[in-house]
């Protein structure tokens, strides 16, 4: 049995479909990454939320040393928040690049006639 990536004729046909395929592949490794970024973003959030609203609690009762403790647990929270939200927005720019990507390597196919 031949290869299905024969069938596109000239080499460099084939080597841009399979690219394409290997594209495809990437960008739904992105996404599934992306969903995972997405709900550890959220998550983050809420504990950011909860260390601030802790430390509120401590202000309001003046208790000085869970007021020290608590802001180092919001700046910590603040900081592992942030890494999350620069490593979303990281995989959220490769998953525009591979679309990107993804979208030339049609139109190539495309304007060589090489679609099924």
């Amino acid at each position: 049995m031949a290869s299905d990536l024969r069938r596109h004729g000239e080499t460099g046909s084939a080597v841009r479909a399979a690219e394409l395929i290997v594209s495809s592949a990437r960008l739904r490794e992105l996404s599934e990454c992306s969903a995972v970024l997405r709900r550890t973003r959220l998550r983050a959030e809420e504990i950011v939320k909860e260390a601030r609203d802790l430390l509120a609690e401590a202000e309001r009762q003046g208790d000085p040393d869970r007021i020290l403790a608590l802001s180092a647990q919001l700046d910590e929270a603040r900081r592992a928040y942030r890494k999350v939200v620069d490593a979303y927005l990281t995989i959220c720019r490769r998953i525009r690049e591979e679309r990107q990507e993804i979208d030339r390597a049609r139109m190539t196919l495309v304007r060589h006639g090489l679609t099924d």
